[in-house]
């Protein structure tokens, strides 16, 4: 247990450097050093590369994580670590195949809008295929119980070499296309560094033998590869389906504007790793107080804290988007609104992944998923060549927020379990009449240094409120505790 809560504790401060790198990419040097063209190419075809990720993995990455345990000699574990890597070779060689013979039907679907694309379009199959065998090794790498180093890679090595490739853009030592490729190859060297360190744990001994289980397996694997592949389509669809009726400077808009929103559900990351393992104990030994109570505590501890962070981000956005970089891209303050407004939603229903993921229901939600996915690009379809960006934001805010009622009312209906209690009320008011109060209220001072100060009052104010009226008893101990070693209380 000492080395769960170890890594668990190493894997969200590295979470948090990985955001912080990725900030000062997105907002200052992505928009002055690439501009809003090739940021937006970098972007639609990585958001492409995501998207067909989870169908070259086949949902292997989650297969061996399950069944890896359940194989008992070495000899057993070896064969299934050998099958979940050649596996995904009979899917992805078809599909390269097919992906070739209708190749220029695929070049022209994708660049009758934005004929850029063309030159690069075959970068999205090939960061795809780094991804799937990336997340592969990656789940390699945690059944041995070694993730940190994963996800160091994943979090901060690659936003931190996109740094420095950026650095090389502004030097002139690599050109705005030049970046594009070197993308590529940062994908291909993560998962070769990853692949390498994997093989350091454990060496291979690969031979393609049919697992015992196959049926439960197979089974299990279409199941993860439809929850991976909804789950990418609601984060990075929109970029794609904005390519087919907008130039693609837009979607370097939208792009920073939906990273700025994201920092909202970075909370949740670090209390799930904690939260899921508690939940499937209590479910499988049927405590359903003790259930229904850790599901009000995660959906108030979530709800303030994330709270916090979007109060932060919406009574600032305009003195962010006023500064010199930012400035040709203020039609996304109202994008970072509508897909913060949706991540605030996902948080307050705190575990509610968790508990739908550990029942014989799980199923039927991902099928709903699949359903709303539908939706969202049909959304997308309407509301994209009316409004833009801003409509896309809408399809999005719309769908995940369909999404999200379906699963809270499964999970109330079906397992009568309820997050919500009279404090998710006195929180939300809070947060609002806070932001009314510093919303309209601007600092004349330049722009970072008015960000800073409306910052510490608010956190200040939010803070204070929310520990006199005990909206969380949880994080009034922590506050309680804090306080009584600095010797305030």
């Amino acid at each position: 247990m000492g080395i769960v809560l170890n890594q668990s504790l190493k894997n969200t401060v590295i979470t948090y450097i990985g955001f912080g790198i990725g900030g000062i990419n997105t907002i200052y040097l992505y928009p002055v050093f690439l501009g809003a063209t090739f940021y937006g190419l970098t972007n639609y075809i990585t958001s492409c590369a995501n998207v067909i990720m989870p169908l070259f993995a086949i949902g292997m990455q989650n297969t061996l994580v399950k069944f890896y345990s359940q194989h008992q000699t070495e000899e057993e574990k070896s064969r299934f670590l050998s099958f979940t890597v050649l596996f995904p070779l009979l899917l992805i060689i078809p599909m390269l195949l097919i992906g070739v013979f209708f190749y220029d039907e695929i070049l022209f679907f994708l660049s009758k809008k934005n004929p850029i694309v063309k030159n690069y379009i075959w970068l999205i199959p090939f960061i795809g295929l780094c991804m799937a065998y990336f997340e592969i090794f990656y789940a390699w790498l945690r059944v041995h119980m070694h993730s940190v180093f994963g996800n160091f890679i994943k979090e901060v090595g690659l936003r931190l070499f996109s740094l420095f490739l950026l650095i090389g853009v502004y030097y002139n030592w690599i050109t705005v296309e030049g970046f594009v490729y070197a993308t590529a190859a940062l994908y291909f060297l993560a998962f070769l560094v990853t692949m390498l360190y994997a093989f350091s744990i454990q060496k291979p001994n690969f031979q393609f033998t049919i697992p015992e289980k196959t049926k439960d397996i197979l089974v299990y694997t279409f199941y993860i590869i439809l929850s991976g592949s909804v789950a990418n389509l609601l984060l990075d669809g929109d970029k794609i389906m904005l390519n087919q009726y907008m130039i693609i400077d837009n979607i370097a808009f939208y792009s920073i504007a939906t990273f700025i929103a994201l920092v909202i559900s970075v909370p949740s990351r670090a209390m799930h790793q904690i939260v899921y393992p508690i939940t499937a104990r209590l479910m499988h030994e049927n405590k359903q107080e003790e259930l229904n109570d850790l599901y009000k505590k995660t959906s108030i501890n979530l709800q303030v804290v994330g709270g916090l962070v979007m109060l932060g981000i919406f009574v600032n956005i305009n003195k962010l988007y006023e500064m010199p970089q930012l400035h040709d891209y203020v039609e996304g303050v109202v994008v970072v609104f509508m897909i913060g407004l949706s991540k605030y939603f996902e948080l307050i229903l705190g575990n509610n992944n968790a508990i739908i993921f550990n029942t014989k229901y799980y199923r039927t939600v991902l099928f709903l998923g699949v359903l709303l996915v539908i939706i969202a690009i049909g959304l997308n379809m309407i509301f994209i060549p009316i409004y833009g960006i801003i409509g896309s934001a809408f399809a999005t805010l719309l769908s995940i927020t369909l999404y999200s009622l379906a699963k809270l009312l499964f999970v109330v209906k079906r397992l009568h379990l309820y997050p919500f209690t009279s404090q998710t009320f006195y929180s939300l008011v809070i947060t609002l009449l806070l932001f009314l109060l510093f919303y309209f209220w601007e600092f004349p001072f330049h722009p970072i240094i008015s960000i800073a100060i409306k910052s510490v009052l608010v956190t200040i104010l939010y803070v204070y409120i929310n520990y006199k009226f005990a909206i969380s008893i949880e994080i009034n101990q922590v506050l309680d505790t804090i306080l009584k070693k600095l010797k305030i209380k």
